[in-house]
């Protein structure tokens, strides 16, 4: 009688598929770890400008009388280069420091500025300008990845690129109220 030959190589086709499901494992963590960088940076930079946002807001609400004249015809930051602020008040202080401040000039490495998000701009726009005023601050920047275009503002619009899918948004629009009254009429004194 003959005796049955034993199987062999099981072992190494139970190994061979282990190490398969381990490498598509690993192919998947490497993609997951690519995307998290990515939601990383845009959440740093939405951060950045929302920084940024509420700083224009917070010197136009600071001289609330000349609020209307902070309106920008173009959009403040990149395009144009940091420059000196000092001998300028009120609202073209206000200006030059937050365009530098768009451009990333408060943090450099190397002569160069790094502190802003990619391509930023700002804008200010008076949507409103009977009393009370009502101003728009928009913060426009170029995102790492295609998502829905936002046109809440028109603000530096197209500059990113064609379809605006790279183009990222933070926008507030708030309120100048009537700080004085006619005792007579009761309307708004303009100032």
């Amino acid at each position: 009688m003959t005796r049955p030959t034993r199987q062999g190589g099981t072992t190494m086709i139970e190994v061979l598929v282990a190490i398969v499901i381990v490498v598509v494992g690993l192919l998947g963590l490497a993609g997951l770890q690519s995307r998290a960088s990515v939601a990383e940076m845009e959440s740093f930079q939405r951060a950045q400008a929302l920084l940024l946002m509420q700083d224009m807001v917070d010197r136009i609400n600071a001289n609330r009388k000349n609020a209307a004249s902070y309106a920008t015809t173009v959009p403040l930051g990149t395009g144009n280069s940091a420059v000196d602020c000092s001998g300028k008040s009120g609202k073209a202080l206000d200006l030059c420091e937050w365009n530098n401040s768009l451009l990333g000039a408060a943090e450099t490495s190397g002569g160069s500025s790094i502190g802003a998000m990619i391509g930023a701009r700002g804008c200010v726009e008076v949507v409103s300008n009977t009393m009370p005023r009502v101003i728009r601050v928009s913060v426009v920047w170029q995102g790492l990845a295609n998502t829905a275009a936002n046109m809440a503002t028109q603000c530096a619009l197209g500059s990113y690129d064609g379809a605006n899918l790279k183009r990222r948004v933070v926008t507030t629009t708030f309120t100048i109220g009537c700080l004085q009254n006619n005792p007579v009429t009761l309307a708004c004194v303009t100032p």
